[in-house]
Order: structure tokens, then sequence, then C-alpha cells
């Protein structure tokens, strides 16, 4: 049982860096300082997921107008 909440709560944190601020133009320094990350590192993780989604998307993209 606690291991599912501590899911939760990193599943939590995970979408509110990614969906909520990283997605929506939140600078990265801002986003790390939310989480209450020391190294930026740590926060560009998210910054680069988002940027993966948005390449999958666009290639998904590219399939469907071709």
């Amino acid at each position: 049982m606690w291991h599912q909440k501590e899911s939760s709560f990193h599943m939590a944190r995970h979408t509110f860096a990614t969906t909520v601020t990283v997605s929506n133009g939140v600078p990265i320094e801002t986003v790390s300082k939310l989480l209450g990350y020391t190294k930026l590192a740590t926060t560009q993780i998210y910054a680069k997921e988002v940027e993966r989604k948005v390449s999958e998307y666009m290639e998904k993209l590219k399939l469907i107008l071709n």
C-alpha cells in the first residue's frame, strides 16, 4: 500500500511538471524552484520528455497529412 501512495505522489509531481508547467511555457528554472530541486539538470528531464512527445506527435501528423 505504501508503494502505491508513493507512486501516486510521484506521478502527480511528474504530471504537474510536464503538463501544467513545461507544456504551458513556464521557464524550466521556475519549474525547478516549484518542485524544490537544487539542480536544474533534474528538471531538464521533464523538458526533454515534452520535446520527445512533441516530436512523436509531429511524426504522426506528418503520416496523416501525407
